[in-house]
């Protein structure tokens, strides 16, 4: 019989071998303020909202659990969840009020083009929503991966995180960020396996899992995860 490794509880097991193994956990924003004197070992932990804000409550439950914190980015404009719904609105708080950080995954090349406006004009205007939404100041962002066949990294070719009052973008090679490149990056995105890049390149074959990786010891690992992939018996739930 077939055991499904993307389960919530194996992705508690797995932060719980995190810190079994010294790693300290930390949001992306954390990574800015203390790249110059990282721990021994450092995680920065990602989650992607793609589809269900509900999912990623149950990952909010987990770390709160292990004392651990990420850095949640969530989108707008997704056909597949509404952030202003009773529901997900209580479960951002809760995400918010449990102290950790919530970024704003970008669409704005996307909405660009579907909309005739500037994507900078997005920007601003998503940035505000959130702000004013939540009563926070968002500081990161990452882009998503969508279906238009547009990509939404493109933005940042002519552009700079700090001209929108922002610290980072998750692949920002500016110094003030430059994670990717200066780490041991470890994804979920492939929805059934996990994949690797060590500084940047990808490790062809490599499909050992978040919690494997730690057992070897990188100094700088970069975890994103989806709260989509996971799940208590199977991905059709």
């Amino acid at each position: 019989m077939t055991t499904f490794q993307f389960t919530f509880d194996k992705i508690r097991e797995t932060f719980t071998q995190i810190l079994q193994n010294g790693y300290q956990v930390i949001r992306c924003l954390d990574y800015v303020k203390m790249k110059q004197a990282l721990p021994e070992k450092t995680l920065v932990n990602r989650i992607d909202i793609d589809i269900s804000i509900k999912k990623s409550a149950r990952l909010a439950v987990i770390f709160n659990e292990l004392g651990i914190k990420g850095t949640f980015f969530i989108r707008l404009h997704a056909p597949e969840y509404n952030p202003f719904s009773f529901e997900n609105y209580r479960i951002l708080k809760f995400i918010r009020d449990s102290g950790h950080e919530i970024g704003y995954h970008s669409e704005v090349v996307d909405e660009s083009a579907i909309w005739e406006e500037p994507a900078a004009q997005c920007l601003v205007r998503d940035l505000e929503i959130i702000n004013r939404m939540l009563g926070i100041k968002v500081k990161g962002i990452a882009s998503h991966g969508g279906m238009t066949g547009l990509n939404n990294l493109d933005f940042w070719k002519h552009h700079q995180p700090r001209e929108f009052g922002l610290a980072y973008e998750a692949y920002d090679e500016q110094p003030e960020f430059d994670l990717f490149k200066n780490s041991f990056y470890v994804s979920d995105s492939n929805w059934t396996y996990w994949k690797c890049y060590r500084h940047g390149t990808l490790v062809e074959g490599d499909h050992r899992s978040l919690g494997q990786h730690a057992e070897s010891g990188h100094p700088v690992i970069y975890s994103l995860i989806h709260a989509d992939t996971f799940f208590d018996r199977h991905f059709y739930e």
